[in-house]
């Protein structure tokens, strides 16, 4: 699955409890047979403001419930990543969970932490369940919108008074009110997209953090979204297969302005005070799967050994650490059939020139006078090229970090941190993400740079 940790970006489809069957009463059972679960770090006893408590707290702490969060998606699907979507300044902010704050405060002792995960997910599954109730009350028709649209303003008035309640109208959170009522347009039949565009533009940025709306300000959002609506927003959606999300991206590939690298990022080679890339598998992937780690680490020392002899990207390279990642008896093949990811809304082509154009748009990674590219967009625009060409039938997210390192690393460039870099997920056909990613990865450059100086 895709490494997309973060609960902002769950859809309807993602979330709606009658998709997702859930047993309360199993959920201890459940989540204690997680792998994390069985290595819940301790949380020492820091001072909040001792800087070893940041330290901890970014090595230890937040890859540990990461690790959590990607478990418990694999075991109940991704409705489940909003667990830590705290009330206030949290792990995320603006969420309406009470139970778990932070990692800073929320892991104590083993026990107590992995109790406050199954209470934490039973919280967020409870409000989505109460939810699912509200949009339930209001049985709306695209179709007949003219003739409802006092009923479309009454449930959104009530949907907006509800997420105000249950967040306290701390941090950022009108960015799950803006989240449950496009969810709302979702479950009555209008198109996501164009439910999003028209909450975002209804709400206009006028609501804020720590400040509870007024009720002349909601009624003016719900009548502007009721106003808006139009029966052709509802978006049947199409008969037949998924778009090839894969010919997206070869379309969108090369249209990316990609940023200019800043000055702080420059070029040439960097070796950081620590190894950014091993220290989050031993923190993330071995809280998963002790052998999912080493699997990892094992492949990332070939990487490293290709890299320095300068080898060239290609598909032959990844299948020899993928057989690492997977732990395969042989190096595995590309994959024969379409792929799928997202919850099926992605799906990535297949055909006799595949694994031709992979190998094509890989070797692009590499320095081209007659086509200069900074590192961090070279880097950033091969990660995405694994994550979108899907190669392999599992580890394609793994594949895709090992392949973002390697690129650096040809070029004697190594990173003291990767955390949100593999933390977040990219659609294929958004040109935003690809330079938002690169962007990001800049930010990292520039940092590590800093630091090892």
């Amino acid at each position: 699955m895709t490494l997309d940790l973060a609960p902002f970006s769950l859809t309807w489809a993602e979330v709606d409890p009658a998709r997702h069957p859930f047993d309360h009463d199993a959920a201890a059972e459940v989540v204690r047979a997680l792998g994390p679960a069985h290595r819940a770090p301790v949380r020492p006893d820091f001072h909040v403001l001792d800087p070893a408590s940041s330290a901890w707290r970014s090595d230890v702490g937040t890859p540990w419930a990461d690790a959590m969060s990607y478990a418990l998606a694999q075991r109940y699907g991704r409705w489940a990543l909003g667990w830590r979507w705290s009330v206030g300044e949290a792990d995320y902010d603006g969420g309406p969970v009470g139970t778990w704050c932070c990692t800073s405060h929320s892991i104590t002792t083993p026990e107590e932490t992995v109790g406050r995960v199954v209470s934490s997910l039973c919280e967020w599954r409870d409000w989505l369940e109460l939810l699912a109730g509200r949009f339930e009350a209001y049985p709306l028709d695209p179709a007949a919108v003219d003739g409802q649209r006092i009923l479309w303003e009454r449930a959104v008035r009530n949907l907006i008074q509800q997420v105000s309640d249950f967040t306290g109208h701390e941090s950022a959170w009108f960015g799950h009110c803006r989240q449950v009522l496009t969810w709302f347009l979702d479950r009555w039949g209008f198109d996501p997209a164009a439910a999003e565009r028209l909450v975002g533009q209804a709400i206009g940025g006028r609501f804020k953090s720590w400040t509870a709306p007024d009720l002349v300000l909601i009624d003016d959002v719900a009548e502007r979204i009721a106003r808006s609506l139009r029966p052709e927003d509802s978006g049947v959606r199409p008969d037949g297969p998924t778009p090839d999300h894969l010919a997206g991206w070869l379309t969108t590939r090369g249209t990316i302005a990609w940023p200019e690298p800043s000055a702080a990022a420059a070029d040439g080679p960097v070796t950081p005070a620590r190894d950014g890339a091993a220290e989050s598998i031993r923190a993330f992937d071995a809280a998963i799967d002790p052998a999912r780690a080493d699997g990892l680490l094992a492949a990332l020392d070939l990487l490293r050994a290709d890299a320095a002899r300068g080898a060239d990207l290609d598909f032959g390279l990844l299948r020899r650490w993928q057989q690492h990642v997977l732990g395969t008896a042989r190096p595995p093949e590309f994959r024969t059939l379409p792929a799928f990811a997202k919850e099926g809304r992605e799906r990535y082509g297949i055909g006799p020139d595949t694994r031709a154009r992979l190998d094509a748009c890989l070797a692009e990674s590499a320095p081209d006078a007659a086509r200069p590219l900074p590192l961090a967009a070279r880097a950033a625009r091969a990660y995405l090229d694994v994550c979108f060409f899907h190669p392999f039938d599992d580890g394609n997210a793994r594949c895709a970090f090992l392949v973002l390192v390697f690129v650096l690393a040809r070029e004697g460039v190594a990173l003291d941190s990767v955390g949100l870099l593999r933390r977040l997920g990219y659609r294929a056909a958004d040109p935003s993400g690809a330079v938002f990613l690169a962007g990001f990865l800049d930010t990292h450059l520039a940092e590590t740079r800093r630091r090892a100086a």
